[in-house]
């Protein structure tokens, strides 16, 4: 690319990866492995930036039997540590390293933060107006509706799990299998029954 157009368009169409050195430095890979992975990055993406739906269906090929989309999004906003829209090299490896090698809490922090769909630092149990298309939970001052009030952003993620696993779940699972490993997710983790999980509540649950 012509030089004018570093600014703009240089970083759409190459991306330079970090160099060989400092990923040594921020992943718990060596210098072969990191050299191994990079080709084959480059392979399925020679641009060097991997968008969301090219992660979708790179990542879908595993899941031929389900619907991998939505839970393909949740990892790639995962693995996107900066969140502009596309993994790096960087990225990947990075993500790649605490899932694969990093401690017990680095691995439990990195599933926290998949499992916190909105990022506020929690994963929420309320159902409210606004995030649900207009649903409201059980003693919401704004109505009395008869449903449940059920964790949305761990609904999320389960929901798209069972989408994902499709037809590999023996026996098959009815429509409201996902809130009911969620409601048996927040009755263990949620400590002090405020509706929420925090970091702290779910690092102490899953090192018991």
């Amino acid at each position: 690319a012509d030089s004018s157009d570093a600014d703009v368009e240089l970083p759409t169409i190459r991306h330079q990866p970090e160099g060989l050195e400092q990923l040594l430095a921020r992943t718990k890979f060596t210098k072969t492995e990191l050299q191994s992975l990079y080709r084959g990055f480059k392979n399925e993406c020679p641009s060097g930036l991997v968008d969301e739906e090219t992660f979708t269906l790179i990542y879908s090929r595993f899941f031929p039997q389900g619907d991998a989309s939505s839970y393909a999004h949740f990892l790639f906003d995962a693995f996107d540590a900066d969140h502009n829209g596309a993994l790096c090299f960087q990225d990947f490896a990075v993500g790649l390293s605490v899932l694969l090698r990093g401690t017990e809490q680095q691995k439990l922090k990195w599933t926290f933060d998949l499992y916190d769909v909105n990022k506020d630092g929690y994963v929420t149990k309320e159902v409210t107006v606004g995030n649900t298309g207009g649903l409201v939970g059980w003693g919401h001052p704004d109505g009395e509706l008869s449903v449940p009030c059920v964790p949305q952003d761990m609904l999320e993620i389960m929901k798209s799990i069972y989408a994902m696993m499709g037809r590999c779940t023996e026996p098959a699972l009815g429509a409201s299998a996902p809130a009911q490993h969620v409601e048996l997710f927040f009755q263990k983790m949620d400590r002090n029954r405020d509706g929420v999980v925090t970091f702290e509540e779910f690092l102490a649950t899953c090192q018991e």
